[in-house]
């Protein structure tokens, strides 16, 4: 069975994924996109692309789902750019699957 990928994130930066015929959910704060993820979670999505400005509004939730199989939440800049959020929780991952920072 072919994975459903999902991208959420701020209209103006997920736009572009539309073009490409991406799945895309519009979200403009984290209670609506923590409601947005709950239901792709549940509805089998296996990878969800988020942007990185409503990600940190929702570090729980990141949380949570870096402890799941599925779905794979992949942080994504938004229209200003990246924050580093996702650089930092790669760090973050590799560190504590190595035991050290080799990103350095």
């Amino acid at each position: 069975m072919k994975a459903k990928i999902g991208v959420v994130g701020e209209a103006s930066a997920i736009f572009p994924f539309k073009l490409l015929n991406f799945t895309t959910f519009a979200v403009d704060s984290g209670s609506a996109a923590r409601r947005q993820i709950r239901e792709l979670a549940n509805d089998q999505y296996g990878i969800i692309y988020l942007t990185e400005t409503i990600a940190e509004q929702i570090p729980d939730v990141l949380d949570y789902y870096e402890s799941q199989t599925l779905p794979a939440i992949i942080l994504i800049p938004s229209q200003k750019g990246s924050t580093g959020l996702a650089s930092q929780r790669l760090r973050g991952t590799v560190e504590r699957a190595v035991g050290q920072d080799i990103l350095d």
